[in-house]
């Protein structure tokens, strides 16, 4: 990158300073400022960049970029232009050499559903013989390494590295997940997704967004940036569907299940086995469970389809697809007689948890019992937390209020919060320590309960007081298991 090509790229409104001969890396964090550097002073959600821009020249950057005037005696580029947070995307593109247009781009946005399309999307893709990457919730994946991921969605910077990254280890298609927050905060900008695809949109988030409608219309810029030359792939059962897609130039390939939609879809069979679903004309057999499943799998379907599989090779890569960590997972140990089943799922809102228990309660034998362990983070959206007590009450037949990551929260202000929706609390036990309620109802559970372990699914921690703290449902669940009938060998299974 040389200077003028930066100057081309930023358009400003004026440049004071001398050009320097070489820069460095392009960086808004003036921790990692480093000599020859280039720092774009982003305002962000909680901190202006702009506060740090001495901190940076003082580290001997190179170029400030800046939407103020700075004036400095030191012997720097300083680059005003009217919005350093569109550029970011574009310069951290430009910086490592546009390696977005190199790969076939899957962006996946939406409430619930995201990760698990996203991890199918992938499985299949790798199945048919691509080079697939994963960006997402659970894990980075460059072809076959993976990496933590601590953001659904990385800054810019970071996303255009990962790329350079996927485009140097051989990858040819990305598949993502795109957040409101990224949308919002323009993380993708300067991306062109071959395909974007819409889960669906429920309650969340609104700690962050204003609203129901800002929350979709943040979600409906995925959409409304893509050319004509992309694919739009909409689940059209959502009522949120019409207006995601309303100023979209993409071809639209909208999917359903209870609406009448261009792609028509049906569940032939659903049990604790899996799931038989048709997409158009074509049968698919998946171990994925539940009716919201269904959903997942045939979105997937749409997405290779549309990249320009073979739509038979598609579904055989389906049947053994078993999609992401901690989403309906199944804990199990060794010898498993006369114990309950226990499952571990990410549903960390209304509608997500109210998925997950219905398509259980939909699933079990008469005879058995669901029993939902459950609680809500902390430094979130409150007005949720009701919520989930209301649609935990209604689709469970035993209920247990714990913690989840409780962060700067005190742990029973946030069960009080939740307790208030119960219609009968008197029915509900409340066990603080996240642990202790874990331990308690695989204990007291016979062979006939169903036990989902709701919340946290694949997360390893639990964070409190600003700290991460090592905490795995399932490693818990599988200890207690194990305790209930001696057996200390356990195994993780799907």
């Amino acid at each position: 990158m040389t200077f003028n090509e930066l100057i081309h790229i930023c358009k400003p409104t004026e440049v004071t300073g001398p050009a320097p001969d070489v820069i460095g890396a392009l960086t808004q964090d003036s921790r990692s400022v480093e000599e020859g550097s280039v720092f774009i002073a982003v305002k962000g959600t909680q901190v202006d960049g702009h506060l740090f821009i001495d901190n940076a020249i003082n580290k001997e950057a190179a170029v400030i970029i800046c939407e103020e005037k700075f004036y400095t005696d030191e012997e720097i580029a300083v680059v005003k232009v009217p919005d350093t947070r569109s550029l970011v995307g574009p310069l951290a593109q430009a910086f490592e050499g546009n390696p977005a247009e190199k790969l076939k781009i899957i962006g996946i946005t939406g409430t619930n559903g995201k990760t698990t399309v996203a991890t199918l999307t992938y499985q299949v893709l790798q199945k048919l013989g691509a080079r697939p990457s994963l960006l997402g919730t659970v894990a980075k994946r460059i072809n076959d390494e993976e990496i933590d991921s601590l953001l659904t969605t990385s800054d810019p910077i970071e996303l255009a590295h990962d790329m350079r990254r996927m485009v140097d280890a051989g990858s040819n298609h990305l598949v993502m997940e795109v957040s409101s927050h990224a949308l919002d905060q323009q993380r993708v900008d300067g991306i062109n997704f071959n395909i974007a695809a819409f889960t669906n949109l429920s309650h969340d988030h609104l700690d962050y967004h204003s609203g129901i409608e800002e929350y979709a219309a943040t979600k409906k810029q995925l959409f409304d940036n893509l050319s004509t030359d992309s694919t739009a792939i909409v689940n059209g059962d959502d009522e949120q569907s019409t207006f995601i897609i309303s100023d979209c130039d993409a071809e639209i390939i909208p999917f359903g299940f209870e609406s009448d939609q261009p792609i028509a879809c049906h569940i032939e069979e659903s049990n604790a086995g899996g799931l038989t679903i048709r997409v158009d004309i074509i049968e698919i057999k998946t171990p994925m469970v539940g009716r919201f499943n269904a959903y997942n799998v045939a979105e997937s379907f749409l997405i290779c389809r549309a990249l320009g599989y073979d739509q038979q090779s598609i579904a055989k890569a389906l049947h053994s697809a078993t999609g992401a960590a901690g989403r309906l997972q199944r804990v199990q140990i060794e010898n498993q007689e006369n114990l309950p089943l226990v499952l571990v799922d990410y549903a960390h809102t209304p509608g997500a948890l109210e998925n997950v228990l219905q398509s259980l309660a939909d699933t079990k034998e008469n005879h058995q019992i669901l029993h939902v362990i459950f609680g809500c983070g902390g430094d979130r959206d409150k007005t949720k937390r009701p919520k989930m007590a209301g649609v935990a009450e209604d689709n469970a037949d035993k209920v247990t209020v714990t913690s989840d990551n409780p962060r700067s929260e005190e742990p029973d202000a946030i069960i009080d919060d939740a307790m208030k929706g119960f219609i009968k609390p008197e029915n509900v036990s409340r066990i603080t320590d996240r642990r202790e309620a874990i331990e308690r109802t695989v204990a007291e559970a016979d062979a006939s309960t169903i036990i989902l372990i709701a919340g946290k699914g694949h997360e390893t921690y639990q964070e409190i007081k600003g700290e991460r703290h090592p905490f795995d449902d399932r490693a818990i669940a599988r200890e207690a298991l194990a305790k209930r009938n001696g057996n200390p060998k356990t195994t993780e299974v799907r």
